[in-house]
């Protein structure tokens, strides 16, 4: 059997979703659920690889926007959240570690490198990104830059992708650089501008983990390639 990749997933209300799709495609990974309710920062030291979790609005004053929190669902906010996951992206970047963002993770992680946020998409006059009436994921095309690093996991320069959110980044964090575009101008996906020789890094609009086609390229090839720079990263180590 091969050796047991750890992966941390960062705590929130969908957690079971996104450790069982972490676990779907390989037998040889373990789930490590991370959050401070939990309280236990410290077993990250255990991990080799990082997915941050979707949930709340990051709290616009992390952004230096504070009156932007009138644009924020009053109880869909929590700054302890904001700083424990700032905290995980403070570790993965001094450690290497590869980080995986998916929806909230992106925007928190935009944040984390200086970046800022739309705090609510309509608003702003773009379309609506966020849920159906019926609770369902809205689906729509997404374009991605064939230059970018996204676009060699992918194999593709668009794609359909869900999406189940009213923010999205803005100003784009140092290091970052965009990589897939809404046909409205939302952004779906960054990365960094100079990958090579750095840990992986992706930030992923969408939500993956509950994409209708788990065989999507923007769904298995981001899990493949993840997983893939993990089992590099230990075999590098071990070397």
């Amino acid at each position: 059997m091969a050796d047991q990749i750890i992966i941390g997933v960062t705590d929130c209300s969908k957690f079971d979703i996104y450790r069982d799709w972490v676990l779907s495609y390989s037998v040889d990974i373990t789930v490590i659920q991370l959050g401070y309710k939990l309280d236990n920062f410290d077993e990250i030291k255990k991990c080799n690889g990082i997915v941050l979790t979707g949930g709340e609005d990051v709290h616009p004053r992390f952004y230096d926007q504070p009156e932007y929190y009138a644009y924020c669902y009053d109880d869909d906010v929590d700054e302890k959240r904001d700083e424990f996951e700032f905290k995980i992206l403070t570790y993965t970047e001094a450690n290497s570690i590869p980080v995986l963002g998916i929806c909230r993770g992106m925007q928190v992680g935009n944040v984390f490198f200086g970046g800022t946020l739309i705090p609510d998409i309509p608003t702003w006059g773009k379309f609506d990104h966020s849920k159906m009436h019926d609770k369902s994921d809205r689906y729509h095309e997404i374009i991605v830059n064939p230059t970018s690093w996204l676009s060699q996991m992918v194999n593709t320069d668009k794609g359909l992708v869900n999406s189940n959110h009213h923010q999205s980044t803005d100003k784009t964090g140092k290091g970052l650089v965009v990589s897939a575009l809404s046909p409205d101008g939302v952004t779906e996906a960054m990365e960094r501008i100079e990958p090579h020789g750095k840990s992986f890094l992706l930030f992923v609009q969408w939500h993956p983990e509950r994409l209708k086609d788990q065989q999507s390229p923007f769904c298995k090839n981001i899990h493949e390639a993840f997983v893939h720079a993990i089992k590099t990263r230990l075999k590098n180590e071990s070397k």
